[in-house]
């Protein structure tokens, strides 16, 4: 009889993905076993490239190849304003709109008393430095709408006031979304974000 040993592995460590659970990672790699020539063996190969090549961007925090990342390279970026990101799937979030057209900076988590986490562990010095020395003109905080977001938020905005014009994400009502659905929270930062017509 033989060992399914190395398909069990696969398997577990599939299923510490996130959004995945065991029985999710079983049908997945049953599927790449299935079709292993134009899945698995690519995949395989193209994970053992990213393994060698991925790294944080120095500058900002971004994941890429090289040292510095294309967003902080790119001239056409180097508008003066900076999007301030907890981690880098917020980014790729920002990117994927397509509405920003400046660089980024990835704090790499937010400011947590219980956790210990204070600006030293975050990349929140980086940032003062690089609002003088890319002479940025406007610092958009767009963290997570939670008391650990919003006190990283408050913190920012105190290290850097009257040295750059701080704004922050509009909160509220998602396009779509129906008042019935929202949590209370949202519906009272939409109330208080309110424009006129």
């Amino acid at each position: 009889m033989s060992s399914t040993r190395d398909i069990d592995a696969l398997i577990d460590m599939m299923a510490r993905l996130p959004g995945l659970g065991p029985r999710s990672a079983r049908r997945a790699v049953l599927h790449l076993i299935r079709k292993r020539a134009i899945l698995l063996s690519p995949l395989a190969q193209a994970m053992q490239t990213v393994a060698e090549t991925a790294r944080e961007c120095l500058n900002c925090g971004n994941i890429g190849t090289g040292d510095i990342c294309d967003i902080c390279t790119s001239e056409k970026r180097a508008n003066g304003e900076i999007c301030v990101v907890e981690d880098v799937a917020d980014l790729w979030a920002m990117e994927r709109s397509g509405v920003f057209k400046g660089r980024y900076h990835v704090l790499g988590g937010t400011l947590s008393a219980l956790d210990a986490v204070g600006p030293q562990e975050l990349r929140i010095p980086r940032l003062i430095d690089r609002v003088t020395e890319e002479a940025i003109s406007e610092v958009i905080l767009a963290l997570n709408a939670t008391i650990d977001g919003q006190t990283t938020a408050h913190y920012i905005a105190d290290q850097l006031e009257g040295r750059v014009q701080l704004t922050s994400l509009a909160q509220g009502v998602p396009i779509g979304g129906e008042l019935d659905y929202l949590d209370d929270g949202t519906i009272t930062a939409a109330m208080r974000a309110r424009k006129s017509l």
